[in-house]
């Protein structure tokens, strides 16, 4: 235990036959149960694992006879820790890319109740992001950006680190089963969490690169999941602030989301009175400008209450 808390932790694992053990090795001894989940590696990780499982009685092996994505696999690790009674789950690769010696920092805010989750942070400065590609910083600086106006947690940073901690009661509260199973599970969760009020907070940690390798291809994981934060958006405004309660921000949205589009086609209405009839297109750009701007305003407002929301704590 670790001051008084049940502590898992969920180690997803898909071809990692090189590092799987040399992951397993490291989590601390105040770990209570460690889910080490194959999701249907087609190399030795989950023989690894199950060879591992018979030398240390902590270690439960989950196999999956179908892939369903590391998010898939962390939901399946969540639930068994569930059932079994756990307080807190943290997330740690199977690459061992994650420092245990920084496990603590994680937990200690959650173990505080202080807040539901937590997720490390490695863009905070140059130092703690070393070792990082400059094309997957600008990836993740991007993706940052979408997704605190997706989920609502605007001090957030680094939502892609898959270096975790969450509280039972928030994995109690979230529907598992319909969170993204694959890359970008992380960034949904968020959604789900900011949804129903939890509390989340970043952690300061280096980054640590060895010999593992990305899976993710940056080129359609940026394009996909922006599509993922774009529904998600919108699935949060209608269930947090229509169902569940209700916020004028919604209007101030839906304002300036008409008003923009509004601009959006005045503007390409003046080019067509300029260019094809032949007109002055002083009057048709002005209605454009000043209509895009309405909307733009709207919509920032709509984003300065959503701020202050994430600053009300939890309601649930």
């Amino acid at each position: 235990m670790y001051q008084e808390k049940k502590i898992a932790v969920v180690v997803p694992a898909y071809k990692e036959e090189v590092l799987i053990e040399r992951t397993l090795f490291s989590i601390p001894d105040f770990v209570d149960r460690v889910y080490a989940v194959d999701d249907a590696s087609p190399d030795r990780t989950g023989i690894l694992i199950d060879a591992y499982a018979q030398k240390d009685s902590k270690i439960i092996p989950i196999h999956h006879s179908l892939n369903k994505g590391v998010g898939g696999a962390i939901v399946s690790g969540y639930k068994q820790a569930l059932e079994d009674g756990m307080d807190i789950v943290t997330v740690m690769a199977g690459d061992n890319q994650m420092d245990p010696t920084f496990l603590p920092e994680l937990l200690d805010p959650v173990v505080k109740g202080e807040v539901d989750y937590s997720v490390g942070n490695r863009l905070i400065n140059e130092k703690f992001r070393q070792g990082m590609s400059k094309w997957r910083f600008v990836g993740n600086s991007v993706l940052t950006l979408l997704t605190k106006i997706a989920s609502g947690y605007w001090q957030l940073m680094d939502p892609q680190n898959g270096y975790t901690a969450i509280s039972r009661r928030a994995l109690e509260t979230i529907t598992l089963d319909a969170i993204y199973p694959r890359y970008g599970y992380c960034n949904d969760l968020l959604v789900w969490l900011n949804t129903f009020g939890f509390r989340v907070r970043n952690v300061p940690h280096p980054a640590r690169y060895g010999i593992e390798r990305s899976k993710i291809k940056y080129s359609s994981y940026i394009v996909r999941l922006s599509w993922l934060l774009f529904n998600a958006f919108f699935w949060r405004l209608k269930t947090k602030y229509v169902l569940l309660s209700f916020h004028p921000l919604v209007f101030f949205y839906l304002f300036g989301f008409f008003f923009s589009f509004l601009g959006f086609l005045f503007g390409i209405y003046a080019m067509y009175f300029k260019f094809l009839l032949k007109n002055e297109i002083f009057v048709p750009a002005v209605v454009s400008v000043i209509l895009f701007a309405l909307g733009v305003q709207f919509i920032l407002f709509a984003m300065l209450f959503d701020m202050q929301e994430e600053n009300n704590g939890t309601w649930y």
